[in-house]
Formats: C-alpha cells, sequence, structure tokens
C-alpha cells in the first residue's frame, strides 16, 4: 500500500477517534471502510503506529485502554485544559477508594467479605456509586444464606484509569495495606482527567450522605 492511502487511513482513523468520544476497539476502526476497502490488519496495526508518532510533540496522544483506542489530552497539560471548565473535578472519599481497591484485587467479592476485611460497613451510596459509575458490576451471587451479590471491576474502570488489563494494577506485594492501595489509586485518579458532562457532579456521594472528595477523570477529545 503506498504511502497516499496509509495518510488517507490515518486521517480516517484520527476523524473517527475525534468524532467518537468513546474508545473505539481495533475492529471497530477496520470496520469504518466497506468491505472491499478494508485495510488488512497488518495495515491497521502498522497506521496506528503512524498515528501515534503523528501525535509526539503534540497536546494529545493515542491512547491503548480496555475498550480499544482513544485521542485524549496529555496528561501534562490537564492543569491548563481543566481551566475551561467552572466545576470542580470530583473527588471521592477514603471509604469509596479503598472499597473500590478491595473489588480490584479481590474480586469476585461480596459486600459482606469487603465489610470484614475493613471492618466496618459499607455505606449502600458508594457501592450506588460505584455501580452508577460503571465500575464495578455483579457478576454473580455467592452460594450462601442470602445469596450476596459478588462485585467485579467493568472495562469502563480500566478505561477510565487508562489500563488495558488488570495486570497493569500495582502488585499487591508492593502495596502494605489498605490506605496505601487507596492512595495509590487516588493518585491515578488525580493525574488522569477526562471531560464529562456537568450531570456527573451529582454522582458520588459517600457514607454520609455528602459528595465525596473530588477526583479527576481522562480528558478525552471529542
Amino acid at each position: 500500500m503506498n504511502e497516499e492511502n496509509l495518510r488517507k487511513i490515518q486521517a480516517i482513523i484520527e476523524a473517527a477517534l475525534l468524532a467518537a468520544g468513546r474508545p473505539l476497539s481495533f475492529d471497530q476502526l477496520r470496520e469504518l471502510f466497506p468491505e472491499d476497502e478494508r485495510p488488512a490488519r497488518q495495515v491497521m496495526e502498522h497506521v496506528l503506529v503512524l498515528l501515534e508518532s503523528a501525535c509526539e510533540g503534540r497536546g494529545f496522544e493515542l491512547k491503548k485502554v480496555a475498550s480499544g483506542y482513544r485521542l485524549q489530552v496529555r496528561e501534562e497539560f490537564a492543569p491548563w485544559v481543566g481551566r475551561l471548565f467552572e466545576e470542580k473535578p470530583q473527588r471521592y472519599s477514603r471509604a469509596l477508594l479503598e472499597t473500590l481497591a478491595l473489588i480490584a484485587y479481590r474480586q469476585p467479592i461480596t459486600r459482606g467479605e469487603i465489610e470484614d476485611i475493613r471492618g466496618v460497613t459499607v455505606s449502600s451510596n458508594i457501592v450506588r456509586t460505584l455501580l452508577e459509575r460503571e465500575w464495578v458490576r455483579v457478576v454473580g451471587h455467592r452460594d450462601v444464606p442470602g445469596r450476596p451479590a459478588m462485585y467485579a471491576t467493568t472495562r469502563q474502570f480500566l478505561d477510565y484509569f487508562n489500563l488495558q488489563g488488570l495486570d497493569q494494577l500495582p502488585p499487591l506485594s508492593e502495596v502494605r495495606d489498605l490506605e496505601e492501595i487507596g492512595r495509590e489509586i487516588e493518585k491515578n485518579m488525580q493525574a488522569e482527567i477526562e471531560f464529562e458532562s456537568g450531570s456527573s457532579a451529582s454522582d458520588g456521594e459517600g457514607s454520609s450522605g455528602e459528595p465525596e472528595q473530588d477526583a479527576p477523570s481522562n480528558q478525552t477529545l471529542h
């Protein structure tokens, strides 16, 4: 395939990622093209490498996450871009971060098991917030009296934290306690900013029913 065709495919992929406002998988990107014009997988892989290189030195980057590829603002420019938005980014309580960390590392896990480890009751508001943000989901029910729901993280959780898989989480052997896990997750949340709709400001209540401490999210270009 000649250079002109490669540039055209690259421009089409770039336009699609800018318009989508969400990650697009490799197959979704290929399906943008009619079947008789669809680039081979090797060609698409090469074009994605070209697009990644073309973003070097610019304010945005091509990022691969669990759901696919997206164009997003580079982390180092978040402080300036964030000033475009009047609402402060959300923050989340330590209790929510610890609950999320336990689900991420011990999944599938029930609410009762989380409470046994943390030694305190898990607020219904925390569970609701995690479900509403689609960071966790119910994957089954433990075969014990009451059949409590078992929770696990989602693809959206991975996308939010710029992860391709759970194997990219900090190794548990490097984390001494829940508080340190919470700090690690919070550090990632602070580092990754996304453009969210104003309605999201109402999410994230803690055990007291008050809004949780704020935490910024990833900035995607769309």
